[in-house]
């Protein structure tokens, strides 16, 4: 392999000949080998866009001659088109602020911009500083391209949300019919359709959009203008508010310039925002994969409600068992990203006077999260909802079998005599219905319409009627007397 030589201010160094990177590159791929984690496409694009609305604001203010600009802007166009990816080639873990990341992106667009001058890699006809990180610093640059990646990173996120939405709506509709007993701690409560149940699951993520959606809106609004602290120091009084307006033009982003600089420079929290709304949407996942899964449990020994989609075999010892393992791998995913919430927390707490130097794990942090999440929710859509099916006779036997009914027979009986009446019920090993029949409290139609599909799973008046006709029935008068003595 053949080198040449580059040097900085801290001295000279050897890097490969045909590398678009330099000096700066060289040095932090010495210093920091910490991971095999490589930037990504998303980060790549973001950076060289914002590179390219700089340089187009930079010569719309006679800061770039139309030479050096149409070198940058071609070179940026390659750069932003992943042609260099393989020079782009940092860890995530570096040093603080992504200041490697900007630099790397500056060296690579400046010896590229070289070479369609006609000159050499290294000799810099393009400066990496002087003209291609014009007006800019790292501290605007990441902080803006960060916000850039979880926007576009978060257009697939939206879409696999909504699709899973669709997928339990359709099951909502699916079981609408099909009457059940809901559950609270574990224990028989009162009755509810399937349908009801999955609609609960279905406004989760009505919720995890609009929380991801609002998040988003907030991340458009940039720090890029504020060069090293918020001040523009070393950049053109409009450069702020023309760079924004052409960034917008390329990202196809409505961004807006901050309100204060300052505050966006130093401050990571609309990143924490973000983040919480992703720790929100994977404790939604978690709490329908756990339903999900005591809901199918058994076949024999369980619920046995739902049935779900076998897609691999359950043991290596035990023969014929089937898991939840879409379930299972839904919730490891989620324990991640909690992982990673606490993360982006704790870097943002660390922010220290005009600067938070941790933008690079924020990234990483809220990259991985969201790409994470866009995976799972695809699984969890396609071999899991969209497969679903209700055990129905399942869920009418276990229903019959349970004291649920005797909620909606509260406002007829009174909730001390029920209680009694369930306690005669469990001893005599009988159904609720079959007790209240044997003591004449309530004709079969009469018990029939009380505990009717409509009756047990929506609000309903009672019947002022049938009340008092229970409260003059002999046998409910003397079984009450009995009670109170």
């Amino acid at each position: 392999m053949n080198f040449r030589t580059e040097k900085d201010s801290l001295g000279i160094k050897k890097l490969p000949e045909n590398a678009y990177y330099g000096i700066f590159t060289q040095r932090a791929k010495e210093n920091f080998q910490l991971t095999d984690l490589m930037p990504s496409n998303e980060l790549m694009a973001s950076i060289g866009l914002i590179k390219l609305a700089s340089a187009e604001t930079n010569y719309d203010l006679n800061l770039l001659d139309l030479k050096k600009f149409n070198a940058i802007k071609k070179a940026c166009n390659e750069f932003i088109q992943g042609k260099f990816e393989n020079e782009f080639c940092l860890d995530y873990f570096q040093a603080g602020a992504g200041t490697p990341f900007n630099m790397n992106a500056n060296e690579v667009i400046a010896n590229r911009a070289t070479e369609l001058l006609g000159g050499k890699k290294g000799t810099y006809l393009i400066h990496p500083n002087n003209d291609v990180n014009k007006s800019q610093s790292s501290n605007d640059v990441i902080p803006t391209a960060v916000r850039l990646v979880v926007l576009m990173h978060s257009e697939k996120l939206l879409k696999e949300i909504e699709l899973l939405k669709k997928e339990l709506k359709l099951k909502e509709k699916e079981f609408n019919k099909i009457i059940k007993c809901g559950r609270t701690h574990f224990m028989d409560a009162v009755p509810i359709t399937l349908g009801q149940e999955f609609s609960g699951y279905t406004a989760l993520m009505d919720s995890a959009i609009n929380s991801i959606k609002k998040s988003c809106e907030e991340l458009k609004e940039i720090p890029l203008g504020g060069t090293a602290i918020g001040t523009g120091i070393a950049s053109h009084p409009k450069y702020r508010k023309k760079v924004v307006l052409n960034l917008s033009k390329l990202t196809g982003f409505k961004l807006r310039k901050a309100k204060n600089n300052f505050e966006l420079m130093h401050s990571m929290n609309a990143f924490v925002d973000y983040s919480n709304a992703l720790r929100m949407l994977s404790n939604s996942l978690i709490k329908i994969s756990n339903d999900l899964m005591i809901l199918s449990s058994g076949p024999k020994t369980g619920l046995n409600e739902l049935i779900l989609l076998e897609v691999e075999p359950g043991s290596s010892i035990m023969p014929g068992k089937v898991n939840p393992s879409i379930l299972e791998a839904v919730k490891m995913a989620c324990f991640y990203v909690h992982g990673m919430d606490l993360t982006v927390n704790r870097a943002s707490q660390d922010g220290v006077l005009e600067i938070n130097v941790n933008t690079p794990i924020i990234l990483y942090s809220l990259e991985s999260s969201i790409i994470l999440l866009t995976n799972t929710i695809e699984m969890l859509s396609m071999k899991c909802i969209k497969g679903i099916k209700s055990n129905k006779n399942k869920c009418i036997q276990l229903l019959n079998e349970s004291y649920s009914f005797a909620t909606a027979l509260n406002p007829y009986l009174g909730y001390s005599v029920l209680a009694e009446l369930i306690k005669e019920a469990e001893k005599k090993h009988k159904s609720i219905k079959e007790i209240i029949k044997e003591k004449n409290f309530l004709s079969e139609k009469e018990l029939n319409k009380i505990l009717s599909f409509n009756e047990m799973t929506a609000p309903r008046k009672t019947d002022k009627k049938l009340i008092e006709k229970i409260q003059n029935n002999e046998n409910y008068k003397s079984y009450l007397n009995k009670l109170k003595n």
